[in-house]
């Protein structure tokens, strides 16, 4: 009899694995499939001419490790819109409506940390300072207390360096802003751009180098910017909402499959393919698209990925463990009192 019930259950997992087609990632045929399924989001090519490793390496982020204390309880009693995006709650605060690229580096557990730290220094002071925060700060000079570089790392880390180290600002590649812009160029996803091909070599992690780029001013130890605190946001749906709504974007991160990189828009939902790794991605924003909930998230992959650069991810069910990572911190005010 246990035989009987032990091949039955064998027949059902392995019919059921039938029924899930697998396709060679970044192919035509996933794009058709997750088309025809008609569910909440489209899918398109957004990866034209680049091997499977260079994506790969795109996901650095190491899941599930050290963790910051939670803050907890300042939800209670708050007023929660249906809708909410930080572009439109504080338009003065460019830094909210940009898109990074992390190049040929597995680095979007930095990006992730500085776009929200961006973020959050411009509101904190009532929008009188705007500064991007560097990527290759943070990148270079963390060393593996925040992970392997541009092989990855833990955004959770990323956020105590910050309040522990400081981070100088430093604007996007040979954008010449700030004391230490990125470093690694940009490449073309597409078969026709201005950008170098992507490929999954290069991208090796810049030198820690304590100085800021000539003609800049003021000098590498004044250009440092604080946090007052980091923390963790519990994997509740209310407490990551009240969390944005008060204080700004923050810093997610969940498990990315092949499907995901094949977005082009609506509310991504994982339907095919295997995983491809861990990705970080800054969350500003929540909504309602056609009665599905979502996250409303910016990549590092540059514009022409997704909606301008933009994604949108189900909320509300942990998707891909989207909820279960959340990181923020509280700028150190007081440095800026001359300037506010």
């Amino acid at each position: 009899m246990w035989r009987s019930i032990v091949s039955l259950c064998l027949l059902v997992v392995l019919t059921g694995a039938r029924n899930v087609p697998i396709f060679p990632p970044l192919s035509h045929d996933m794009v058709n499939y997750i088309n025809k399924l008609n569910t909440t989001w489209q899918a398109g090519h957004n990866f034209h001419n680049v091997d499977l490793s260079y994506v790969k390496r795109l996901c650095g982020t190491f899941l599930h490790g050290p963790k910051l204390p939670e803050r907890i309880g300042f939800s209670n009693d708050l007023f929660l819109p249906e809708s909410f995006d930080s572009r439109e709650q504080w338009p003065k605060c460019p830094t909210i409506g940009e898109i990074r690229d992390q190049g040929s580096c597995g680095s979007c557990w930095a990006f992730g940390a500085v776009e929200a730290i961006s973020d959050r220094v411009c509101i904190h002071t009532n929008t009188k300072v705007n500064v991007e925060i560097s990527a290759e700060d943070l990148l270079s000079c963390c060393g593996f207390e925040c992970g392997m570089g541009c092989n990855g790392g833990y955004p959770s880390a990323a956020w105590k360096y910050w309040t522990e180290k400081g981070l100088v600002s430093g604007g996007l590649y040979d954008s010449h802003v700030g004391c230490r812009p990125y470093s690694i160029p940009p490449c073309e996803h597409h078969t026709n751009g201005t950008r170098p091909p992507c490929t999954g070599e290069g991208g090796e992690t810049p030198e820690c180098t304590k100085k800021c780029e000539d003609g800049y001013s003021p000098s590498y130890k004044e250009d440092k910017h604080y946090g007052i605190t980091s923390y963790g946001v519990p994997p509740n749906e209310d407490m990551i909402k009240a969390e944005i709504y008060k204080n700004g974007p923050v810093e997610g991160a969940f498990v990315v499959y092949a499907d995901f990189l094949m977005y082009k828009s609506g509310v991504y939902q994982h339907v095919s393919g295997e995983q491809v790794g861990g990705h970080a991605i800054r969350i500003l924003g929540w909504g309602v698209d056609n009665g599905t909930p979502y996250w409303l998230a910016a990549n590092s992959w540059n514009t022409d990925w997704g909606e301008n650069g933009f994604f949108r991810i189900l909320r509300g069910e942990d998707h891909c463990g989207i909820e279960s990572e959340i990181v923020a911190g509280i700028p150190r005010t007081s440095q800026y009192w001359k300037q506010l």
